[in-house]
């Protein structure tokens, strides 16, 4: 299984050319900034503006009218001096399988970096490595590991290899 650094090694990261942002929303619930998003898009900043990656692709969910993870992050990039050039949204990320899947076959990408944090990120390169990748993982700074985080995470672990057995049927 390929490897994740942590934002203490970005000397050490290798270079891609593409970094995926894995989407997730800006805003909480009751009200103000998701941490989860604002780490995500400062681990984004920081590999690009350490030459770590040259492209970001932001790879969300947006299916209601009224939300959109792709352009909430790109405009956040953006704000943070990412020229918008170098920033390419993905609008159909709905899943983290999907936008794995997409980073490949939509954005022709074997070998790429996944941006999120560090237990999305083993689930992210779970994913590419079964769909034969090269990913590696960047892990974007974590809150403290919850009981809902876990309990939800291990859900997504499982429906990740459900997804990848399926994938396979459809591949």
């Amino acid at each position: 299984m390929k490897k994740s650094y942590d934002d203490d090694s970005i000397n050490y990261i290798p270079y891609n050319t593409f970094g995926v942002v894995l989407g997730t929303s800006k805003y909480l619930y009751g009200g103000g900034i998701n941490a989860y998003f604002k780490y995500r898009i400062d681990a984004a900043c920081s590999l690009f503006f350490h030459n770590k990656i040259r492209y970001i692709i932001v790879s969300g969910d947006n299916r209601e009218k009224n939300y959109n993870e792709p352009k909430m992050m790109k405009k956040e990039l953006i704000k943070k001096g990412v020229p918008p050039n170098f920033i390419y949204e993905d609008f159909y990320g709905i899943n983290t399988l999907y936008s794995i899947i997409r980073v490949n076959k939509i954005f022709n990408q074997k070998k790429f970096t996944i941006i999120s944090q560090k237990f999305h990120n083993e689930r992210a390169i779970f994913i590419g490595n079964c769909l034969g990748l090269d990913v590696i993982g960047f892990n974007a700074k974590s809150l403290t590991f919850d009981s809902k985080t876990q309990f939800r995470e291990i859900f997504a672990r499982i429906k990740a290899l459900w997804d990848i057995i399926l994938s396979f049927q459809v591949l």
